[in-house]
């Protein structure tokens, strides 16, 4: 052996690999693929789906643990018994009531928040340690309550938010402008839902202000129509995929994992989760989505991005609807 293959082997013997952990609750449509996206991704050593109906969350486990060869290395397992997901780093709880055609998220929520409140304590109980991620439906509402009935601290427990409907925002902008959607910039923000608002003054195209873009290769600017059907879009998608196919689950797999990954990585990324605010342009005591630091203790600082009047306006909009449905059940 060479000096220094001994150097490395002394060295990762003394530092060994950090080995991660993510459990997800729920092994349904969300679940199953948020499991498939973190393994295909590497995102974490180690996946645990849990589950009430433990046949599915096994047999879950088993099909994507067949394909591991074809995947970053890391074991994943599933069971109906919690003590599956002591010690987890992340918990993804994506458990609900499945929203059917015609329905909003806020229809979801009283039997959704009955379930949290359930098997959430037993959660907290094996993994005290984990941050708790939350993106059944609907996620503001059931957020809150679920810092409620928990008791962690803010910071350790936050939604999944608009992370996709920024997603799909800065894809529609792409296909209008023909610009790659990694070089579009753009949040939605407030509830993840019907009074959510897009923050076109923050937004960007490369370092170009939205606002100011002029178009490139016989494509316009984003006018106001353009801007308001697009918005709107993003709004209606969800829906549209559920008509077709039952659930949405690709698109939040992806951006769950990419969550994750912030948080066991501690990139300190902005993303616009769902967290309790604090005097945020002058709301608080509502979990809304802004963008946010997210790292190893999850939740940072929420970060105050250039706003106009009227999207000020409409996030405190945002939170008086979301606000009002938590009181209709007691939070």
């Amino acid at each position: 052996m060479s000096q220094s293959d001994e150097l490395a082997l002394n060295e990762t013997a003394s530092h060994p690999r950090r080995t991660s952990k993510v459990a997800i609750v729920g092994a349904g449509a969300v679940g199953a693929t948020m499991a498939y996206a973190l393994l295909m991704r590497g995102s974490a050593r180690t996946v645990v789906l849990y589950d009430i109906n433990g046949a599915k969350a096994e047999a879950e486990a088993l099909d994507l643990a067949h394909g591991i060869q074809f995947m970053p290395m890391a074991a994943v397992q599933g069971s109906d018994d919690i003590s599956i997901v002591a010690d987890a780093d992340v918990v993804i709880f994506t458990a609900g009531a499945k929203q059917r055609p015609g329905q909003t998220r806020l229809d979801l929520a009283g039997a959704t928040i009955s379930l949290v409140s359930k098997v959430l304590p037993q959660l907290v109980e094996v993994a005290p340690a984990a941050v708790h991620l939350i993106v059944t439906n609907p996620v503001d509402v059931v957020t809150y309550a679920a810092l409620k009935i928990s008791g962690l601290p803010s910071n350790q427990l936050f939604g999944s938010g608009t992370v996709l409907d920024s997603s799909r925002l800065r894809y529609l902008i792409s296909e209008q402008t023909g610009v790659a959607v990694q070089n579009v910039h753009a949040y939605v923000a407030g509830e993840h839902g019907d009074s959510q608002l897009t923050l076109w003054s923050s937004a960007t195209i490369g370092a170009v202000p939205l606002l100011d873009w002029t178009g490139i290769e016989g494509r316009g600017p984003l006018t106001q129509g353009v801007r308001d059907a697009i918005a709107q879009e993003v709004v209606d998608s969800a829906n549209r995929i559920i008509e077709g196919k039952g659930a949405t689950n690709y698109a939040i797999g992806l951006a769950g994992s990419r969550i994750v990954e912030a948080i066991l990585n501690d990139e300190h990324r902005i993303q616009p989760v769902s967290s309790l605010l604090d005097d945020y342009h002058g709301i608080s005591g509502v979990c809304l989505s802004v963008p946010t630091i997210v790292g190893s203790a999850g939740v940072g600082e929420h970060v105050r991005v250039p706003m106009s009047v009227d999207e000020i306006a409409g996030l405190h909009a945002s939170a008086v609807a979301v606000r009002a449905v938590a009181r209709q059940f007691g939070y």
